[in-house]
């Protein structure tokens, strides 16, 4: 019997696919994986008993990843489960950043109690007016799966698409529509784009990357759109950067105090994935993950182990093995079965950075002992039974 533990609700439509073999827990001990969503997990003190965490969505913000790491612990997430949800705010976030129509819906409803509204509507409808996205200049920073999205929808809406991704995949660039021009770089969507939506994940090298020194390359009155991670931006070059008339608009989904209610900047709850769709399907796809990881020692969609797939077990036993990439690691736990007089009927073992994860299949059981002398090596930190 598995047991998983809910750090956040969790749609029911994900979890049902959970079989009798699973039983959710009411508390985080004893869990074999943890589910959660915005959660932070950085003050956790997590059980020995779990070996997957599955977040429902793409960052991983709120989950210790690096000390999880050291612990064996395989770290989900469930990349464009919710790409579609969040590709509809950034166009609705665009449509609202080019006509004024939030101050337009403000406007009527304080004028609610007056019986000639519709005349005077027809008078001050001129001063929120605005202009169109057809035929405007639209660049994306990062080409992953929302930004692909977005690039395509923005396409057929009849806007001149850039897209700017130098690690972009080839299933993401099969995905894009012809219409789309690939930039060199940045340079080429800061200057000649009247709308820039960044779509790349938050890491030391993307800190404020939408700095003092992008805007002053940007176009007068260009819009930025930010749903992706609200330090990619330097708020404080953004205010500047507002206030000269630089930018137009600033629209994000991360509301702090520093953007909040401040002039030229809309700021939605972290509505992106907030639909009821996108939570089906991150959780659909979360629960998919840690259930073939645990029945089967399966490794996809993670952010700090390797992809690794050997299929349903066939033979008698199956046991997995998370370590560090180094070398010797290999021989050793081939020469402590060897030992043990445990023949090896199939084996795989891929790396990732400082990580690496070997899946073997035993023609016997490992006996304790064994298991034991494993979990011994230097470098290893977890040992599991699959089987």
């Amino acid at each position: 019997m598995y047991q998983y533990y809910c750090l956040n609700p969790i749609s029911e439509t994900g979890l049902q696919l959970f079989d009798e073999a699973y039983k959710k827990s009411d508390a985080i001990e004893n869990s074999d994986a943890i589910l959660v969503r915005s959660a932070k997990m950085h003050d956790i003190q997590l059980p020995e008993t779990v070996a997957a965490i599955a977040r429902a969505g793409a960052g991983v913000n709120n989950i210790p990843v690096k000390e999880y790491s050291e612990k064996g612990v395989v770290v989900f997430n469930t990349p464009g489960a919710n790409a579609n949800g969040v590709k509809e705010l950034v166009l609705a976030g665009m449509l609202l950043a080019s006509r004024d129509i939030v101050g337009g819906i403000e406007w009527v409803a304080q004028q609610k109690d007056r019986d000639d509204i519709d005349k005077l509507a027809e008078k001050q409808k001129k001063q929120f007016a605005g202009c169109e996205i057809s035929g405007k200049r639209l660049g994306i920073i990062g080409l992953g799966a929302i930004g692909a999205m977005v690039a395509n929808a923005a396409s057929k809406l009849g806007m001149e698409v850039y897209g700017y991704d130098p690690y972009i995949s080839i299933d993401a660039a099969w995905n894009l529509s012809r219409t789309i021009k690939h930039s060199k770089s940045l340079d080429e969507i800061y200057t000649q784009c009247d709308y820039i939506t960044i779509h790349v994940p938050l890491l030391d090298s993307t800190k404020k990357m939408i700095n003092k020194d992008a805007f002053a390359r940007m176009k007068e009155g260009v819009v930025i759109l930010n749903f992706a991670r609200d330090l990619l931006v330097d708020e404080e070059a953004l205010i500047e950067a507002l206030e000269t008339g630089k930018v137009k608009k600033y629209v994000t989904d991360f509301a702090n105090p520093v953007v909040a209610g401040r002039e030229g900047i809309l700021v939605t709850p972290h509505l992106g994935a907030s639909t009821e769709e996108s939570e089906e399907n991150c959780a659909v796809m979360a629960v998919k993950e840690i259930r073939d990881f645990l029945e089967n020692g399966n490794i996809k969609n993670s952010v700090n182990f390797p992809n690794c797939d050997m299929g349903t077990c066939v033979a008698v036993g199956r046991i997995a093995i998370t370590h560090k990439n180094i070398p010797n690691i290999i021989s050793q736990i081939t020469q402590i079965l060897g030992g043990e007089g445990l023949n090896i009927a199939d084996m795989t073992n891929k790396s990732k950075g400082e990580y690496a994860y070997t899946l073997i299949d035993l023609e016997s059981t490992a006996s304790r002992e064994a298991l034991d002398e494993l979990g011994a090596i230097e470098g290893v930190a977890k040992v599991r039974v699959v089987k």
